[in-house]
């Protein structure tokens, strides 16, 4: 599993990708995309057509990293939005599989 900082920025990739891309097919995706945030620190999510596959490619201080999740049953659900920036929260949920009808803040510090 993925620990993410409460301030990780995470980057979703809207368009179904080839999972057969490694390190350089979706680092160079990430540099025409998202460009200049690929050695930021953010985490870049991509998933493919059917969406029961997902990488999550980022910088590790040292290297590219690189962390797959493949679905036996189902699929991923997409937010409805069209923001590029997805929050920790609906990382997680993406992960999970939840898709909340309304996801309310409480507050924000800082």
């Amino acid at each position: 599993m993925l620990g993410l900082s409460g301030k990780a920025r995470i980057f979703l990739h809207h368009t179904p990708v080839d999972m057969r891309k490694g390190f350089e097919g979706l680092s160079a995706i990430v540099e025409v995309v998202f460009t200049g945030e690929l050695l930021s620190g953010a985490y870049f999510v991509f998933l493919n057509k059917p969406k029961n596959r997902m990488k999550v490619l980022y910088w590790d201080s040292d290297g590219l990293a690189l962390w797959y999740k493949r679905l036996e049953k189902g699929s991923f659900r997409k937010p409805n939005n069209s923001q590029l920036l997805m929050d920790r929260r609906a990382f997680f949920m993406l992960l999970e599989g939840i898709t909340p009808q309304h996801m309310q803040k409480r507050y924000k510090v800082g």
